[in-house]
């Protein structure tokens, strides 16, 4: 029997500790303990995707303001 529990790390608790006790209860288990990648380091893992994406990011047009110019854009909306 395989079980895969997917959560994140503040929410194990006792509760699933008692779970997976009776779930394999008097059977030998094996505990793996994996994180996942976030999805730009996944992105980025394989080159080619990595220098695709910069070049893309290069090619967005960028737009410059002020200090005063983004307080008067944002006062606007």
């Amino acid at each position: 029997m395989e079980a895969i529990y997917k959560l994140k790390a503040n929410e194990i608790d006792n509760n699933l500790m008692v779970t997976i006790k009776k779930l394999f209860s008097g059977k030998e288990i094996t505990i793996s303990i994996t994180t996942e990648p976030d999805e730009t380091t996944y992105l980025t893992m394989n080159p080619a995707n990595e220098k695709h994406l910069k070049e893309s990011m290069a090619e967005e047009p960028s737009v410059r303001f002020t200090p005063e110019e983004f307080n008067k854009a944002v006062s606007k909306l």
